[in-house]
């Protein structure tokens, strides 16, 4: 079982940047596939970006692509979300998720119910 902390939200104007963290409990930490989730209200959550255990192979949304970049660092059992060129519409709750089973394919990795644990959330609020 892992524990998810996200870290790092706030508020900020448009075109600007945040760094999102999520921490993560346990030794195994390299054995779990990790994502990014987000809602923003009234609408259902919604896939941003994964990575595989290595870190070698990473998956984004369209709307972030280019603007977010998704990493790991195992030994410290973290991953990131650098997020560029903030738009309004990316305001949302951000959530991280994790997932011990393997994933083949972009909707494997997009698909919130192949993952089994998640974060509290964290606020990301984009100012116009």
């Amino acid at each position: 079982q892992v524990q998810l902390v996200e870290s790092g939200g706030g508020l900020v104007q448009a075109g600007g940047s945040l760094r999102l963290s999520c921490a993560a409990s346990g030794r195994t930490f390299s054995s779990y596939v990790m994502g990014w989730f987000r809602q923003a209200p009234g609408k259902e959550r919604e896939f941003v970006t994964a990575i595989n255990r290595s870190g070698g192979s990473t998956y984004y949304a369209d709307s972030v692509k280019g603007r977010f970049t998704i990493s790991r660092d195992n030994a410290k059992n973290t991953m990131y979300l650098q997020m560029n060129s903030l738009k309004p519409e990316d305001t949302a709750v951000y959530y991280c998720a994790a997932d011990p089973r393997p994933k083949y394919t972009y909707s494997h990795y997009s698909d919130e119910a192949r993952y089994t644990y998640w974060g509290q959330g964290t606020q990301v609020t984009v100012s116009s």
